[in-house]
């Protein structure tokens, strides 16, 4: 048992002394788990046969849980840690999304609105392992492979390597000077973005942004600019066998052409048309986005918005109707199908997953800020009451560190007829498992019973009503001894629900 759970379990046989240990015999039976709660303050619930533990405090709060190996502490919404002693796997949230870390036998990491982070890999320990940090923009440090370690201290001087989706990054007292490399070709750049200058293999180029640019690869391509973005002139892929030119004169004329595509604009947005001849598929647009339509071998579009928008491709579809009003997309293929409705984007939205392998469905229906309904492919559906962000955005992340603190009314219950339901943190909890049964109103009434075995406590012990297996007690004011009749019923003996992890 945990410090923290052995304080508040001493804590609260102080304050009620008298309150009988559900986990201790009743009769000859060993009754399987415990339950204690004392609302708002503690709710602990334990199975030793499912080795599962929870114990919350002041509602959804504070939860210290263990089950088969997995342990999760949380302090809502400021902290929630998942860990896997076995697999030497933790992942912690700090005020999410504000601030993550996660430890795994491979790594460390740390973020802080991923604009600081911290990277150890321990893969090459023997070595001395890899790092890099980042204060982004301002620090930023790491070992490349290639190019071996580097530091960024912006925007005074730094170097950057295999990062950001360059090869190089070079700057000093930035905009003066900045360059990049990538590929073999090196950006110089001066007072960024004003003037820059281009070097490589047979390519060269320089523009005084924005009144004129120009660069060249040999055979490769060619671009040019006055007055950007009114006059923009680009060839490309002149080492291929689709060569495509463009011509840009904002707004009046815009035109792409290549063996695989003709496309033409007339005072942009209001008219044009494109003729992509690879995807086999003609498009027309006056007013784009709002009036264009499509018609190909492989996709269809009738956009007429607000009033219509549809989309037909050979696996999937999207309708718009009264824009934003509804829209319903589909996606079918040989082994998986959704159907989703929405309306006014996440006020209300109701999607249903099939796969056709096993022929099991995933169904989630929601109504902001109201509810959330699910049904998971095992057959397990649950209810929350209220819904503040989950309509908006379906994330664990939520249903860890934020979800339990406005969920007055929650519900889990299979078709077999196993239940969970609580009200209010627990103040009114309920459970059915198999044939056995426990709730409890604090502190009003607390129930618990199978077929041999039933608890009636009434204020928390004031009165205590026991039945097992026929021989029956009942205890007043919380004293330990009581009256005790009938004959115990002779045949096989089964312990009253356990307080496990769930259905």
């Amino acid at each position: 048992m945990t410090r923290p759970l052995l304080a508040f379990m001493v804590l609260a046989s102080l304050l009620l002394p008298a309150i009988p240990s559900f986990g201790a015999k009743a009769g000859d039976i060993d009754v399987e788990g415990t339950i204690f709660t004392l609302w708002p303050l503690i709710d602990y619930r334990e199975s030793p046969k499912e080795q599962f533990s929870n114990l919350g405090i002041l509602g959804p709060l504070i939860k210290i849980q263990e089950n088969r190996g997995d342990s999760v502490v949380a302090f809502r919404p400021l902290f929630h840690n998942s860990a896997n002693k076995k697999q030497g796997t933790s992942v912690t949230e700090y005020l999410y999304p504000l601030a993550s870390s996660e430890t795994t036998p491979e790594v460390s990491r740390f973020q802080f609105l991923k604009l600081i982070q911290n990277n150890n890999f321990r893969k090459d320990e023997a070595g001395g392992g890899e790092k890099d940090s980042m204060f982004f923009p301002f620090y930023i440090s790491g070992t490349s492979k290639k190019y071996g370690p580097y530091t960024s201290v912006f925007p005074i001087y730094g170097d950057i390597y295999e990062r950001f989706w360059k090869d190089e990054y070079h700057y000093a007292l930035f905009p003066l000077y900045g360059s990049t490399v990538k590929n073999g070709t090196t950006s110089r750049n001066y007072l960024y973005p004003l003037f820059n200058t281009l070097e490589g293999d047979k390519e060269s180029g320089f523009q005084v942004w924005p009144l004129y640019g120009q660069s060249a690869k040999e055979g490769v391509y060619r671009k040019r600019f006055v007055l950007w973005p009114f006059v923009i002139s680009d060839t490309r892929g002149l080492n291929t066998a689709n060569p495509t030119e463009k011509l840009f004169l904002l707004p009046f004329y815009t035109a792409t052409d290549s063996p695989d595509k003709t496309e033409r604009g007339y005072f942009w947005p209001f008219c044009g048309y494109r003729d992509d001849r690879k995807l086999k598929e003609q498009e027309t647009d006056f007013l784009w986005p709002f009036i264009w339509t499509v018609r190909g071998e492989e996709r269809r579009v009738d956009s007429y918005l607000p009033f219509y928008s549809g989309e037909v491709k050979k696996e999937s579809s999207k309708h718009w109707y009264l824009w934003p009003l509804f829209r319903n997309d589909t996606l079918t293929t040989d082994t998986f199908s959704r159907d989703r409705n929405r309306v006014l984007y996440f006020l209300y939205s109701d999607s249903l997953e099939r796969w056709a392998k096993d022929g099991s469905e995933r169904k989630r229906t929601a109504l902001w800020p109201m509810f959330v309904y699910q049904r998971d492919p095992r057959g397990v559906k649950t209810f929350s009451f209220p819904a503040l962000v989950e309509p908006i955005l379906d994330r664990g992340e939520i249903e860890q560190n934020w979800s339990p603190l406005w969920r007055i009314y929650q519900q889990k219950w299979t078709d077999s007829g196993e239940s969970v339901v609580s009200f209010l943190w627990s103040l009114y909890w309920h459970e059915i498992r198999d044939d056995a049964t426990a709730y409890e109103f604090y502190p009003l009434l607390f129930y618990r019973g199978k077929a041999d075995f039933a608890e009636t406590s009434i204020f928390k012990g004031l009165v205590r009503y026991k039945n097992v297996e026929g021989e029956k007690s009942l205890k007043l004011l919380w004293l330990p001894f009581g009256l005790n009749w009938g004959a115990k019923v002779t045949g096989k003996g089964s312990a009253p629900i356990t307080a496990g992890g769930g259905l």
